[in-house]
């Protein structure tokens, strides 16, 4: 069954008559469509692609089995194409994405669409990507072999002098260089002190020696983000670092023997935290997530989490020890859920390099 006519089966179940997308990923998802601006209505009588006069050609050109509304040619603009959808298909019961429709968009909504009802709906299209299919999978391979890539091309270069704005605009340009479509995400690329910010961004601190430097990227392919992280050493390692380190890896690898069809998204984590226990301090809950059109979605990995990992799911296991005012460690791999285990999608080494 298609991605479509799995929407109609869950509108049907739902009893509505059309169901208007509106975030971006999901858009992208349902059309193939690869740029922004631009909206789906999809009903048992047509699926629409809503878009301006900048994209209408690439819509044609990527969205052949769907009807292309030029926002130029309309009425009312995005509200009036709406109505126009449905008068002329006989919706009356319109879905719509309550997380990511804008209040001021509901209130239009309602104000031109005086015969339809319209129904808040939550996580129709998530719950499609949720499992991946095969082409995604493939996608999700290519994008982590490019990362995998330029990791190691990058730490060629990486030395006590440089500035971590120098390093990460480095890495991006060796992704967009060798088939990547850019980052997936903004890259964190800290030094020092800094690391023990799981969030930390890039700026003018200048790399030096004995330092750790994170390095927290993905490479964008075709509208698939993946996502590794790796922590390196510029020069020799303190006892203090190999120690932290090696637990940090022994820890992921022990969420990562979890790993298979059917397990609850907390195991892996209950993993972690037995192998992190004498630094519990230090440790940050949250230690994956699915990965795909989103750099974050379903399912999350954590001591609370009760979703079942299913297989094809594509995950990352991220685990982390963030000591402040000295330094963190994180190793991260974007993984793909088999039926007894994984594949890794990110296959760098885990061990720790010393540049």
């Amino acid at each position: 069954m298609g991605k479509t006519e799995r929407v109609l089966k869950i509108l049907n179940d739902k009893q509505l008559d059309g169901l208007f997308l509106i975030k971006r990923a999901n858009v992208n998802y349902i059309s193939r469509f690869s740029d922004e601006a631009a909206y789906v209505l999809i009903s048992n009588k047509g699926k629409f692609l809503i878009t301006d006069g900048r994209f209408f050609e690439l819509a044609q050109k990527e969205c052949e089995d769907f009807e292309i509304i030029n926002l130029q040619k309309i009425s009312g603009g995005l509200l009036g194409a709406i109505k126009k959808i449905c008068n002329e298909n006989s919706i009356k019961r319109l879905g719509f994405e309550k997380e990511w429709t804008s209040y001021s968009m509901f209130e239009g909504m309602q104000n031109v669409l005086k015969d339809v009802e319209l129904v808040p709906t939550s996580g129709i299209i998530e719950e499609l990507r949720y499992v991946k299919d095969n082409e995604e999978i493939e996608l999700l391979r290519e994008a982590g072999r490019i990362t995998d890539f330029a990791f190691e091309e990058v730490i060629k270069h990486i030395k006590a002098g440089m500035t971590e704005n120098e390093v990460a605009a480095k890495l991006e340009y060796i992704i967009k260089m060798n088939g990547g479509d850019g980052v997936g995400f903004e890259t964190i690329l800290i030094s020092g002190k800094k690391t023990s910010l799981p969030h930390g961004k890039p700026d003018n601190k200048v790399i030096e020696e004995g330092e750790f430097v994170t390095l927290d990227f993905g490479a964008l392919y075709k509208g698939y983000t993946s996502d590794m992280t790796k922590t390196i050493v510029v020069g020799k390692p303190s006892e203090r670092q190999v120690e932290i380190y090696n637990v940090v890896k022994e820890a992921q690898q022990a969420g990562l023997d979890t790993i298979k069809d059917g397990i609850t998204a907390k195991v892996p984590d209950d993993a972690v935290r037995e192998i992190v226990k004498d630094y519990i301090e230090y440790y940050y809950p949250g230690i994956g997530h699915g990965v795909g059109r989103d750099l974050h979605e379903p399912p999350f990995i954590s001591n609370s989490a009760s979703r079942t990992i299913k297989k094809n799911c594509v995950i990352t296991m991220e685990p982390g020890l963030y000591i402040p005012d000295w330094g963190g460690v994180r190793i991260e791999d974007s993984i793909l859920v088999t039926e007894t285990g994984y594949e890794r999608l990110t296959k760098s080494t885990k061990d720790l390099i010393c540049l």
